[in-house]
């Protein structure tokens, strides 16, 4: 199957670095957004984004113009009725997911692909809430989405291989690197990386070190470009404690269960540098 039309469920900051990196591939694009007011809000963006590329001399105007000429914003889900393939990039949950999954089944034309940016829910139950099955599978892609690499590529034990195929090579074609993973709480990288990153908090809550010597250490001993506690406040502290509480929903094992220190800090409103305050303080 030829893609050639793309959905995406959601502009916000996963969904508009997907929209971005898939019409600058030259696909065209539409996403779809709760309403009016965040349409206008998610073409702003992208038009910033694509006026910022231009003033780095990263992007010409000609292509800058074409590109923003394959995208188009919506606040109706029956819009997508043309898309060869959808991803959603909605918020994590997994009702308001099964929910829309089943409506973009009704939509969208037999042949399309559903795909979810997804790192915590289940994919199988995406895929069962459709009569399509076979052609349900996640595509995570990570944050920011024009600058990293990496999409994983999550196959149900329902998806097709020729599925499974198709979107492998769109995410090569979009200039990402695929890996292949099963539908399995939090894949490949979120299942090594949240206990890395709640184990620091709890060396740090049992005072064995500092936030800055223990970023520092993870950074010189280990080859990071960051330590924990920079990440964590870069994809915030609720985000990171909702997906733990996911994976230890599913696995029951101590070491996915967020620390007390973690929860506080959510409940007391620091989630990072979204909120100027998180482990460290962010100004300006």
């Amino acid at each position: 199957m030829t893609i050639q039309n793309v959905g995406v469920i959601g502009c916000g900051l996963m969904g508009s670095g997907i929209v971005q990196v898939a019409a600058q591939a030259g696909f065209r694009v539409l996403f779809v957004e709760a309403n009016g007011a965040l349409v206008e809000r998610g073409l702003g963006r992208l038009r910033e984004t694509f006026e910022g590329l231009v003033a780095k001399g990263k992007l010409d105007a000609a292509a800058k113009d074409a590109v923003l000429a394959r995208i188009g914003g919506t606040a109706r889900l029956e819009d997508l009725k043309g898309c060869d393939l959808v991803v959603e990039a909605m918020t994590e949950n997994q009702q308001l997911k099964n929910e829309t999954f089943a409506q973009l089944d009704r939509i969208c034309p037999p042949h399309a692909i559903l795909a979810t940016n997804t790192s915590s829910c289940n994919v199988t139950a995406l895929a069962a809430a459709t009569t399509r099955p076979r052609q349900v599978l996640g595509l995570h892609f990570f944050n920011p989405v024009p600058l990293m690499k990496l999409v994983e590529v999550a196959r149900t034990i329902l998806t097709d291989e020729a599925v499974v195929a198709t979107a492998t090579e769109w995410v090569r074609t979009v200039g990402k690197t695929p890996v292949q993973t099963k539908d399995s709480t939090a894949f490949i990288v979120n299942r090594l990386l949240v206990p890395y990153l709640l184990d620091a908090v709890r060396l740090y809550e049992g005072g064995l070190a500092s936030l800055e010597d223990i970023d520092t250490a993870m950074k010189l001993g280990c080859g990071y470009p960051m330590g924990p506690f920079t990440l964590l406040d870069l994809v915030g502290l609720d985000t990171a404690m909702y997906v733990a509480e996911v994976m230890f929903e599913e696995f029951r094992e101590p070491r996915y269960a967020p620390p007390p220190l973690l929860k506080r800090m959510v409940l007391a409103g620091r989630l990072g540098r979204k909120t100027g305050r998180g482990f460290y303080a962010y100004t300006g």
